[in-house]
């Protein structure tokens, strides 16, 4: 069986990884970091916007800024298919 992951990187997914500067509930004046990493689509990120939406939504910590650093570990041109099965260039 073929992992969910593997599966998404075939389809162009990269991964994504962000970090988020929020303000403390307790202590505004303080910012605290939180790193979120996913399989995401770069450029729009559709699973980090739905992360962020959640966030503001559900979550007492404002956010401050995100910084987003994506990579896709599996490039088109590194494999190709022998009999069907993968095989790296």
């Amino acid at each position: 069986m073929v992992s969910e992951s593997f599966v998404k990187q075939m389809s162009g997914y990269g991964l994504a990884t962000a970090r988020i500067l929020y303000h403390m509930p307790d202590h505004p004046r303080f910012l605290q970091a939180y790193l979120w990493q996913e399989y995401d689509l770069c450029p729009s990120f559709p699973e980090l916007r739905k992360f962020l939406d959640f966030w503001s939504r559900e979550l007492e910590g404002k956010l401050h800024s995100v910084e987003v650093a994506h990579n896709q570990l599996i490039k088109p041109a590194e494999f190709r298919t022998v009999d069907g099965m993968f095989r790296l260039n």
